[in-house]
């Protein structure tokens, strides 16, 4: 990398949490990549996603990329239950429920207390970290200039929250869960079953029928891609971390809050950020109908889906230059507005 690039862990002290409960020594590990202006006025927050840490998710930070290290400060908070940030794997006492607001609030803090940064640029967001974007309007409208919703939404729906309960209760189905959210060891059976029912999801119908599994990701048959891209995948994460993160993906909902009681509308309206919706014409979690559905109560919205079999991943497109590069064009566009 030839530009600044920072590391470090907030530590955030006991959290109470949003539900109720307390995150006993809250941590997130960060890193950032860029020169903050000296007006503090260049930031783009990028919070990771499902499963994510930030490795996984630096491929778009580039000169020639979708977010520009020389023009923007890009930092990415590791959110909790990920492995790195605190997480069951790594912190005792793990509360029933983190949100997406307790991970905004201490992002907040971090960003405040670390860099002295109070207003935001941009917040970028794939999946679980665009409902952290989304997330971030809502709990701080003045202190938002913008957010692009990368295949996420603002609630989390009820089809959605159906694929989640079913991924989760494989989870809790293991011999070796505890009841509440530990496991007395790496339940690989249950994760095995859990990577392959997530294959089906991730990516649509139309991508499996194209055949990209085997031509544009190389796998020489089914039964291997199941295995290396999503068993193997999700093996490297402790089941405890996945459950927990499921968990914080379906209570995501930005009108949970005393200030909107539950009217998604309304916390829809009080946002004053630009808001770029892109969600994929195929994901099978984040319908373009439930971004269409938010649309007519932004006050500056835009809704630009991206034309792609690739479905969910077609908003994380490491190996899909296509998708890449349509992000790349009107993101680009958008930050620079």
């Amino acid at each position: 990398m030839d530009w600044p690039v920072q590391e470090g862990v907030f530590e955030a002290g006991d959290l109470a949490l949003h539900r109720g409960g307390t995150l006993p020594g809250a941590r997130i590990h960060w890193r950032a990549h860029g020169t903050l202006a000296p007006a503090r006025d260049n930031v783009v927050l990028y919070p990771t996603s499902y499963g994510a840490q930030h490795p996984d998710l630096e491929w778009l930070v580039g000169p020639d990329r979708i977010l520009d290290p020389r023009r923007w400060f890009v930092v990415i908070p590791n959110m909790f239950g990920g492995g790195l940030s605190s997480s069951p794997s790594n912190t005792k006492g793990w509360p029933a429920l983190v949100t997406a607001w307790d991970n905004v609030a201490a992002q907040k803090r971090l960003l405040t207390e670390v860099f002295g940064v109070t207003r935001l640029h941009a917040v970028y967001g794939w999946s679980m970290g665009a409902q952290q974007a989304y997330h971030w309007a809502a709990a701080f409208p003045a202190a938002v200039e913008r957010i692009v919703v990368n295949c996420g939404s603002a609630r989390t729906s009820v089809h959605n929250r159906v694929f989640l309960k079913g991924m989760m209760a494989v989870l809790e189905a293991a011999p070796e869960y505890d009841g509440t959210a530990l496991f007395s060891a790496q339940p690989k059976a249950a994760l095995r079953a859990f990577g392959r029912l997530y294959a089906g999801w991730a990516l649509s119908q139309d991508f499996y029928r194209a055949g990209l599994h085997l031509s544009a990701l190389k796998a020489p048959d089914l039964d291997t891609f199941l295995r290396t891209d999503w068993e193997e995948r999700f093996a490297r994460r402790a089941a405890a971390d996945l459950l927990a993160q499921m968990r914080t993906w379906e209570a995501a909902d930005i009108a949970d809050h005393p200030r909107y009681r539950g009217d998604l509308g309304r916390a829809l309206s009080a946002i004053e950020a630009r808001v770029l919706l892109m969600p994929s014409e195929t994901d099978l979690y984040f319908r373009v109908a439930d971004n269409e559905a938010e649309l007519p109560f932004l006050r500056r919205g835009t809704l630009l889906p991206i034309p792609s079999i690739w479905g969910h991943r077609a908003g994380n497109p490491v190996a899909n230059p296509e998708d890449a590069a349509f992000l790349r064009r009107h993101v680009r566009a958008f930050l620079e507005a």
